[in-house]
């Protein structure tokens, strides 16, 4: 057996490690596509060029905010749409999310201040990450010097990219705060001073290095695969609060009944057991689960669907 290493045992914001353990069990060929956690996706054109739940208000604005850990801060100052704020939008990872922001600023030609406000992430310190990243750069490996994070390294920027962030960006510390006034106070006060526009090579970068590739997702015309394990039929039980989950044989013969509350705790023991071993017919398993779950929320009759 050959073990499977981590870079965290997982949080809010990434799956565990005894998920990935159960998957990895289950489907041995999933290692080969051991992507981060956290998702980073390229827009096909257009500013920002990273996609992500954040609010572009001016593309001429000269002021970017984070509000960190602060979702509902974000909506309010984006509501408010002080004078000069181009975008605003969480940030709840060391990593993915830095990347995310030196992609976005890089690419602007008039960002020149990004506020980081709003409370840290549990578990997670990216405001930190970001203040010590305008102080001190990246290392070799691309881990943000002086970070006190659990994952300070950026795996989708580039050493130029860091460098232009660096001499584009002044970079100012409000963490902590949480007040909407204060900080659409501040965006203004930085609009005001007019800075000059970034005449650097980067603001017209929307990626560096190799391209990622972007796949536009089509409706599959196979059926999902004959699973040797055999196959399921799903029941709700209303009257219990359950869902049955009766796992027949190809000749119909009964193999066992799992029984349980919600589709999390089914598929994952489904998984574990090793009771299913191809990839469309655990996506389907789980797509499937998650109606039937959902029917016993709302009262609704629950229709399995073909595989």
């Amino acid at each position: 057996m050959r073990p499977t290493q981590y870079a965290c045992l997982g949080c809010d914001h990434c799956y565990p490690a005894v998920a990935r353990n159960i998957l990895t069990q289950a489907f041995p060929e999933v290692e080969a596509f051991r992507a981060s956690e956290c998702e980073l996706r390229l827009e096909s054109a257009g500013w920002p060029p990273v996609a992500g739940e954040y609010f572009v208000l001016d593309r001429n604005g000269s002021v970017a905010v984070t509000t960190l850990a602060s979702v509902d801060l974000a909506s309010e100052l984006a509501r408010r749409k002080p004078d000069g704020l181009a975008i605003v939008g969480k940030t709840e990872t060391e990593n993915i999310g830095l990347d995310k922001i030196i992609k976005n600023v890089v690419s602007s030609a008039s960002i020149r201040y990004l506020i980081v406000a709003g409370k840290e992430p549990r578990g997670h310190l990216a405001g930190d990450a970001l203040l010590a990243l305008a102080a001190n750069g990246t290392d070799e490996q691309g881990r943000v010097k002086g970070a006190r994070g659990k994952r300070p390294v950026l795996r989708n920027v580039s050493a130029d990219e860091v460098k232009a962030f660096r001499d584009q960006l002044q970079v100012l510390d409000m963490v902590g705060c949480e007040s909407a006034d204060a900080i659409v106070q501040r965006v203004e006060e930085l609009s005001r001073s007019k800075p000059a526009a970034c005449r650097c090579a980067y603001c017209t970068v929307v990626e560096s290095g190799a391209p990622v590739q972007v796949v536009r997702a089509t409706r599959a015309s196979g059926a999902v695969k004959l699973d040797k394990a055999g196959y399921f039929v799903i029941v709700p039980l209303p009257d219990r609060g359950l869902i049955s989950v009766e796992h027949y044989a190809y000749d119909n013969t009964l193999l066992r009944v799992i029984e349980g509350s919600d589709a999390k705790a089914l598929y994952l023991t489904i998984v574990q057991n090793g009771w299913v071993t191809e990839l469309s017919h655990a996506a389907y398993l789980g797509r499937e689960l998650t109606k039937a779950e959902l029917s016993l929320v709302n009262g609704e009759r629950y229709i399995q669907d073909g595989a």
